[in-house]
């Protein structure tokens, strides 16, 4: 899943946690990259009992992973759809090679 700002893909870190963060923006989950994150945590949404933009959305509800808060999601609680244009294509053809590799 790319950052939802700048459509960086995500890649596994050779050892350790993982530069990148999770947010909520609009009611969506959403990945920010390790660039965007000082200057786009901004445009993610903020807790109402604390304003830590460390929330997280599942299950129907949004939770604060500051202060423990949970509400109910307004939104459906899916992860950003409208990544990088051309991702669908990308992945059909990765399966494609792949898939043509098994005997």
């Amino acid at each position: 899943m790319p950052c939802f700002s700048c459509g960086a893909r995500q890649t596994d870190p050779i050892r350790g946690a993982s530069p990148w963060t999770r947010g909520v923006r609009d009611e969506t989950l959403v990945l920010v990259c390790p660039d965007c994150r000082r200057t786009h945590e901004a445009d993610l949404d903020t807790c109402s009992t604390c304003g830590s933009v460390a929330l997280i959305c599942r299950l129907g509800e949004v939770e604060c992973r500051s202060c423990g808060s949970v509400r109910p999601a307004r939104g459906d609680g899916r992860l950003a759809a409208s990544y990088a244009p051309g991702l669908a294509d990308e992945v059909e053809a990765a399966l494609a090679r792949v898939l043509r590799r098994v005997p």
